[in-house]
Formats: C-alpha cells, sequence, structure tokens
C-alpha cells in the first residue's frame, strides 16, 4: 500500500507520495510513486501512483518512452492538462489490456489509480484523478485534492483545513500532518517521502525529499501531537456522569 495526495490552491499546488511498497514482519520495499515531466520554458506535469507496482510502472515507462518520439502526441509536447490526463488512461489501458489475463489466472490484484496536475504554459493549473480503466475526472472547487492509495487516516486533516484559498506554506504543513497521522496508523505507509511545490505560472517544481531523520517533519509530527493532547485536555466533560 501507498498514500500519495495532490493540492490544487489558487496559488499554487502540492504533491506528495510516500515510497513503501510492503511492510512485513521481515520484508519493507520502497519505491518511488511519483514522476515529474517538466519544462521551464513550457509545462511542469507531476504523476502519483498508487496499487500494482508492475502495472503502474509499465505505464508511467510507456509514457517516458513516447515522450522521446516528438512526431507523436506524448507529454511533453500535449497541448493541455485534459490531453495528458488522456494520454497517462491510454497508456494504463495498453498496459491491462497486455496484463490483465495473466493478473486475473494468478489471482493477483490489478486495481490501480493515478493522480496527474500541473500546468502547461498558456493554461490554467489542472489536477486529475485517473482511475483503473483510464477514465479520469477533474478536481473541483468544493474539493480541491485528491488522495490515492491508504487514504483514510490522512482525509480528516485535509478536509478541515485545505480551501482554495489556503497558502502555500500551510497546505504543506497540512499535508505533512496528513502523512504524519497515517504512517501513525498503517505501516504500509512510511518513509521516505517525495514532496513538490507549485507556485502558479512559475512552471518551477520545487523539491524535497523527507526521510525520518528529517528536523522539520519531527518538529511538525511532536508540536502536532502536543497540541493534539492539550486541546483534548481542554474539552469540557460530558454532564451526564457523575
Amino acid at each position: 500500500m501507498t498514500y500519495c495526495v495532490a493540492l490544487k490552491l489558487n496559488t499554487g499546488m502540492v504533491f506528495a507520495s510516500d515510497s513503501r511498497t510492503n511492510a512485513g514482519i521481515d520484508q519493507i520495499s520502497s519505491f518511488k510513486k511519483m514522476r515529474h515531466f517538466f519544462n521551464a520554458n513550457d509545462r511542469a506535469i507531476v504523476i502519483l501512483s498508487s496499487g500494482n507496482l508492475s502495472i503502474t510502472q509499465t505505464a508511467i515507462n510507456l509514457i517516458e518512452q513516447n515522450s522521446r518520439h516528438p512526431e507523436r502526441r506524448n507529454i511533453l509536447n500535449a497541448e493541455s492538462m485534459f490531453d495528458v490526463a488522456q494520454l497517462l488512461g491510454d497508456c494504463l489501458r495498453e498496459v491491462r489490456k497486455t496484463d490483465m489475463v495473466y493478473l486475473s489466472q494468478s489471482n493477483i490484484d490489478s486495481g490501480v489509480n493515478f493522480i496527474v496536475g500541473g500546468q502547461i504554459k498558456g493554461e490554467r493549473m489542472r489536477l486529475f484523478l485517473v482511475y483503473s480503466e483510464g477514465n479520469f475526472i477533474e478536481v473541483s472547487e468544493e474539493n480541491p485534492y485528491f488522495q490515492i492509495g491508504e487514504t483514510k487516516y490522512g482525509k480528516p486533516i485535509i478536509d478541515r483545513v485545505i480551501k482554495p484559498d489556503t497558502a502555500l506554506n500551510d497546505a504543506v504543513k497540512c499535508t505533512l500532518v496528513s502523512f504524519d497521522s497515517t504512517m501513525r496508523s498503517n505501516l504500509s505507509v512510511g518513509f521516505p517521502i517525495d514532496l513538490v511545490c507549485y507556485n502558479v505560472d512559475s512552471l518551477q517544481l520545487d523539491f524535497q525529499h523527507i526521510t525520518q531523520d528529517d528536523p522539520y517533519f519531527s518538529q511538525i509530527s511532536h508540536n502536532w501531537c502536543d497540541g493534539l493532547r492539550n486541546v483534548f485536555a481542554s474539552l469540557p466533560n460530558p454532564n451526564w456522569l457523575s
């Protein structure tokens, strides 16, 4: 399992993913779940993935392979983020068509999801969730984020904090708290965390690779935990108990 989240705000975007794939008594494996494609003069695009590792890696490899052929429509010459989501969906359908029989016969879960977002010059920022079947939806103004993977533990803080007008710094803090909450409750999500910030119209991606020894993440985690305890202690006792 993994956990990925992407936020689309008025001032920019935040993308984050963990890197854990398997967690058990004697095995922990890490694989990157984030890929980026950018050209400072033209576009900045980030893709997050969760689910069957073979399918997600093959689909991303197809995207990268196609990008080396400028005569074809690809992620580096697509005219819009909508086209990029379509290309990703097409690659996903191609992979599933090839691998689906084997996966079904082997009783292997073939479910996958992608989040793809960013900005192409001349277009507004856009964020899409791509499903296993290759179809996709775009984020709404009412709920300006997508999550994939192990989503339930990190969702409450995002629901309470994130709005379109949330500042980028606050969005980063909220995202890290969301990861901290998830990792405390589920061992299948873990370090390192890849985090990207994007300022609207900049066509530049700001990368952070966060390990368990990262001092800022440790500070966020400790302060959030202490703050929760203090708030809990300040809540009134139920007046129907003696």
